[in-house]
Formats: C-alpha cells, sequence, structure tokens
C-alpha cells in the first residue's frame, strides 16, 4: 500500500513519493529550550517519531534522513540566563538534556540530526547575505528584512490575505521596513545580549532565518517533508518557505507540509504563556512514557486533543490490556514466529497516519492472542503475538517485558511475597478451597496487588502502578 499523507500547501491527501528514495528527508521544528517542555509540546515530537519510523520501514533505515532543531538563543533563554548569571548555553544545555531525556521516556527515536541555531551561524550569515544579493532582502538601521514583495506565492502555505498575515506577525511595523509584512532576518543585540559579527553589524538572527538554515546546512534544500504544530503555518512556515526558495531559486521548498493539531487543556490551547500547562517531565515521574505516548496517539494527529487525567488513565488500561496478551502468551508457549507487521495496523499508518485505526488493529491482534489460547493453538498464539510486537514496535510501542510493565513498582523481595501468595491462591483455587483463595486474594489486595485471572494463569500488578 501506498503512503498517503495530508499536505497543508495543496489540502489534500496525496501519495507520498520522494525525491529520492534512497534519501528520505523530514525536518519538524524542535523545541526553545529554556524550560522544561510541556506534554503539548512533546506531541508533535511523538506524532513525526511515528512517521519517522513508517518512513524507515518502508525505505530502510539507512535512507531517511531526519532533522529536528532546537532554538537556543531566544529572548527567554537570554532572560533566564541574565537571571541565573550564566551564559545562555548553561540554560540551553540543560533544559536540552531534560527534553531529550524526555522524548526518549515517550518512546521517540532520536533524529538523524540536532542542529542548534548557535552552531549554525556561518550558514545563517550565508543565507542571508544570498537573500540580500538576490534582491529578496535589505539593510535598514543595523536590521536585514526579507522583502515580502519579492516573492510572488507569499501566504499560498497558510492561504492568509496580505492584511490578515501583517495583522498576525509576530514582527512590528517599524518605520524602516519597506512594506509592513517584511520580517526580521538579523538585528542589533541589545547591550549584554549574546551577539555574533556579521556583515551588518554584531547582532543575532531573527526567529525564521534558524530553520531555513539548519535545513539547508543538514539536509539540503528542497525536502520532502516538513512538519510541525498547526500554530506555526503562520507566520513560521510561510515565512521559512518564501526565504528558502529565494535564497535556493528551488521552486519547491518542501514537496509535503504536515502539521499536528493543538493539544488542548479545558477550552485552550495547552500554553505556557496561559499558564495551563502540564510538564512531561512531571508527567513521567507519575505514569510511564507509553502511556503518554498512547494518549497523545489516540486521535488522528491533524484534530484537536483534549488533554485531561482520563484520557492518560485510559491509555495505561489500554497498554495492561496488550501487555496482559503478551502475557499469557508467553505463560502458554514459548514457540517463536518471524515479527511481521500486521497489514492493518500498517494500512491505517499508511493513510495519513491514521493512528485510532492502528491502534484499534493491535487490540485485534491482542483478542486473536487470547482466542488462539483458548484454542490451545501454539502456532497461532506466537504468529498473533509475533505480529502484535513487530506493529506495537512500529508504533513505538511494546518494548518493556509484560512483568515488568506490570510489577515495575515492587522490589525483589515484595514480588517474592506476593508470587508465593498468588501461589498458594492458584493451588486453593485448583483444590476448590474458596475460602483460603478467598483470603489469600484478601492478603494480596493489603498489599495493593490486583490479581488477575486468566486463561493461562493468575498475573498480577500493583494498583498503584495502574
Amino acid at each position: 500500500m501506498v503512503l498517503k499523507l495530508y499536505d497543508t500547501m495543496t489540502r489534500e491527501k496525496r501519495n507520498f513519493i520522494p525525491r529520492d528514495p534512497e534519501r528520505v528527508t523530514m525536518y519538524v521544528c524542535g523545541p526553545t529550550v529554556y524550560n522544561f517542555a510541556h506534554v503539548g509540546n512533546f506531541r508533535p515530537v511523538v506524532v513525526f517519531d511515528v512517521l519517522f519510523r513508517l518512513l524507515r520501514h518502508a525505505f530502510g533505515e539507512d535512507h531517511v534522513l531526519y532533522a529536528a532543531n532546537v532554538t537556543d538563543v531566544d529572548d527567554k533563554i537570554n532572560a533566564k540566563a541574565a537571571d541565573e548569571g550564566v551564559p545562555i548555553h548553561v540554560v540551553a544545555d540543560r533544559y536540552l538534556a531534560a527534553y531529550n531525556e524526555d522524548a526518549a521516556r515517550l518512546g521517540a527515536l532520536r533524529p538523524t540530526f540536532q542542529p542548534r541555531a548557535t552552531q549554525t551561524m556561518d550558514a545563517i550569515i550565508g543565507m542571508i547575505d544570498r537573500l540580500v544579493r538576490n534582491n529578496a532582502a535589505y539593510a535598514a538601521e543595523g536590521h536585514v528584512l526579507f522583502n515580502t514583495e519579492a516573492y510572488a506565492d507569499y501566504g499560498k502555505l497558510s492561504g492568509r490575505a496580505l492584511d490578515e498575515m501583517i495583522a498576525g506577525a509576530r514582527v512590528d511595523v517599524a518605520p524602516f521596513k519597506q512594506n509592513p509584512a517584511d520580517f526580521v532576518l538579523w538585528k542589533p543585540s541589545k547591550p549584554g545580549e549574546p551577539a555574533w559579527e556579521s556583515p551588518w553589524g554584531k547582532g543575532r538572527p531573527g526567529w525564521h532565518i534558524e530553520c531555513s538554515a539548519m535545513i539547508e546546512q543538514t539536509l539540503g534544500l528542497p525536502i520532502d517533508i516538513h512538519g510541525g504544530g498547526i500554530d506555526l503555518v503562520f507566520p513560521h512556515h510561510e515565512n521559512e518557505r518564501a526565504q528558502g526558495v529565494c535564497a535556493t531559486h528551488e521552486p519547491t521548498y518542501a514537496a509535503f507540509w504536515l502539521h499536528n493539531g493543538f493539544l488542548n487543556f479545558g477550552e485552550e490551547k495547552m500554553s505556557k504563556s496561559l499558564g495551563n500547562v502540564a510538564l512531561a517531565h512531571d508527567l513521567l515521574k507519575a505514569y510511564p512514557g507509553e502511556a503518554i505516548r498512547w494518549a497523545l496517539l489516540v486521535g488522528h494527529y491533524r484534530a484537536p486533543l483534549e488533554w485531561n487525567a482520563e484520557l492518560i488513565e485510559q491509555a495505561k488500561r489500554s497498554l495492561d490490556r496488550l501487555y496482559g496478551a503478551l502475557g499469557d502468551s508467553w505463560r502458554f508457549t514459548d514457540e517463536t514466529a518471524d515479527e511481521i507487521v500486521d497489514a492493518a495496523v500498517l494500512a491505517a499508518l499508511d493513510d495519513d497516519l491514521n493512528t485510532s485505526a492502528a491502534l484499534a488493529a493491535l487490540f485485534q491482534l491482542a483478542d486473536d492472542i487470547r482466542a488462539s489460547i483458548s484454542k490451545k493453538d501454539p502456532r497461532r498464539v506466537a504468529v498473533a503475538r509475533s505480529k502484535l510486537l513487530a506493529s506495537g514496535g512500529l508504533m513505538g510501542f511494546l518494548g518493556a517485558d509484560p512483568e515488568q510493565w506490570f510489577q515495575g513498582g515492587a522490589d525483589e523481595d515484595l514480588k517474592a511475597r506476593i508470587n508465593d501468595l498468588v501461589a498458594q491462591r492458584d493451588a486453593a483455587r485448583r483444590a476448590k478451597d474458596w475460602a483460603a483463595a478467598d483470603r489469600l486474594r484478601a492478603e494480596l489486595t493489603a498489599l495493593n496487588v490486583e490479581v488477575m485471572d486468566g486463561p493461562a494463569g493468575a498475573t498480577w500488578r500493583l494498583k498503584d502502578n495502574a
């Protein structure tokens, strides 16, 4: 089946055909590292990680290049560094390390490249210089600005009229601008702020030019896929596209533009500025990373997603169902089979990353395991289990041992005590000593243990882990 992706530019799903199947390129806008990232920041991380995995499955791991940038010079970073009395790299390094650790715990593979703005400064200055020489940018009062009138297709990505773009742009309508919509490529640094030498004086880059230069330096232009949150369509991606095309004279900047919907908290987009955030760093102390990942993928990536406590609790229960089936399968048989991704899972993901349908297909595989156990068919159990592991792995799930998933919060002494009580209860049930079985179950409940009886025997988990 051919991978179909919804392209924001054309407003339709199209077959994905890379420019070079031996070198598939994808870029996603990454974090500004001045604080811990909230869970809404991780929705694109998880969504595009699924796409990264899917592309690697389709074209081969060595043939997919994925870059996700790091903005490590910014007003918020500058302010935090000034408050702490440290260089900006100290703040950026701290929160980038935390971001990467949180992303890994959410099951996200590390991108092929993670370029940082401060380490791409020569490329940024070089791209600005080309834009000036191409008459697509001009210097004025220590600034360099992009001339939006130099690009006839400006506004095509977002579908906005010029006056609407001017009203929504994150730029001041300064007196030295030739056109109100023109945006900053280079600006003078304020006293005490980080600054770099340039042909236009000491300063630092504007927001948009950083990504264009980092894409060109790490992947080359044009690229196959550009991703990010829906809030970046304008002005960021609109401006990126304009710069990139005018700097390279290539007619295309990205063949596909993909944008994920907001993660909403209550009735509003989750945002640090609004104060309605749930930090992934904190959530990971209370929930397994796979449960948070599942919660972020239950809806279609292009649709808004409502974040609440029930969403993540349901995600944990869903994974319990899958891990429970895997655990039962191993207790029933250790026969193995080749791991092949299930056709229904692959078909769902190939249809513009329909993760909700793919997750439903995982449940079907778990049901197949249980049905095969009931029929006492070890071969069918092994095949269904292998499909479940391969399909879950493609989506970034089922990387834990089932016993570890359910019992990870118990130390070895507690595990030994619980296992002994469970074994005694099983023996009592086989002897039809129901009074003893009930008494042993009560002891387990007092230990905060939930016992789950299944066709392959009893398993248990700590309730606080649910």
